[in-house]
């Protein structure tokens, strides 16, 4: 599958650097995918999902956030906000160049965030999340042990998914902030909710929290077996090919020629 390496202006006006992964045949549709916290377009389960649900028919966007992987900016300057804000940007991007996404994909703390994006984003018809945390600041155990030196200097230098990056005060005070319930319960589009009951960075509950603040139409599909970062290719492509089953009565049309 031909995949395309783009660039766009972030709300911040940095530049964003996303990969665009293309079906063999023209796209049916579009759908936009947001990396874990600790990750990045490029992170193993980001790239798996992505194309998996290219072989549906779709043409799917996945980008590094503010401050993340190629993209410019600064990490420490970033917030959940913004990354949302990046997500929307990212939809305007591909409505102006090819289409605008039908589907939002988002792992992990980018789960949380095209829940929050989906509503500025009007011609999503559907959201799907794995492994997203109910409540944002859930992530800050990730670096609780900088904490009071964000706190009392600003800022704080951390190693996170192998990558040593500068987390700054607004970051943890805006997770604090974010009410992704009252998000899910306003969504106003179908939602797929997965999680691994093994989940090892965030807890099955926060799945059940996030189920039970959404209305329907709603599912929930556990990834048994898989980790928080699906570092199996099999978990990955699971998850990519359940989403695409689940989201197909909302996508366009899309019948595969029969040989």
């Amino acid at each position: 599958m031909p995949t395309q390496e783009i660039t766009f202006t972030g709300t911040s006006l940095e530049q964003l650097v996303g990969s665009l992964d293309l079906p063999d045949k023209e796209p049916e549709g579009y759908a936009l995918m947001a990396h874990c916290f600790t990750g990045g377009r490029n992170h193993p389960a980001t790239k798996r999902v992505s194309r998996a649900l290219c072989e549906r028919g779709l043409s799917v966007l996945r980008f590094d956030f503010t401050g993340f992987g190629d993209s410019g900016g600064e990490f420490a300057e970033s917030t959940f906000s913004s990354n949302v804000a990046d997500i929307v940007v990212a939809a305007d991007w591909l409505r102006a160049e090819h289409g605008a996404p039908a589907l939002l994909v988002g792992h992990s703390l980018g789960g949380a965030a095209v829940i929050a994006a989906a509503g500025r984003i009007p011609e999503v018809r559907a959201v799907a999340t794995i492994g997203a945390p109910d409540d944002p600041g859930h992530v800050a155990h990730l670096f609780e042990s900088v904490i009071p030196e964000v706190e009392r200097e600003g800022s704080a230098e951390v190693v996170l998914g192998g990558q040593r990056v500068v987390v700054g005060r607004d970051f943890v005070e805006d997770i604090r902030s974010v009410d992704i319930d009252a998000a899910a319960r306003t969504l106003g589009r179908p939602l797929l909710i997965m999680h691994s009951p093994q989940d090892e960075i965030v807890e099955l509950s926060n799945a059940e929290g996030i189920y039970r603040a959404a209305r329907h139409p709603k599912s929930f599909i556990s990834l048994d077996g898989a980790n928080h970062l699906l570092t199996g290719a099999r978990d990955a492509r699971r998850a990519a090919q359940l989403i695409a089953a689940w989201a197909d009565p909302y996508l366009p049309d899309f019948t595969p020629e029969v040989d």
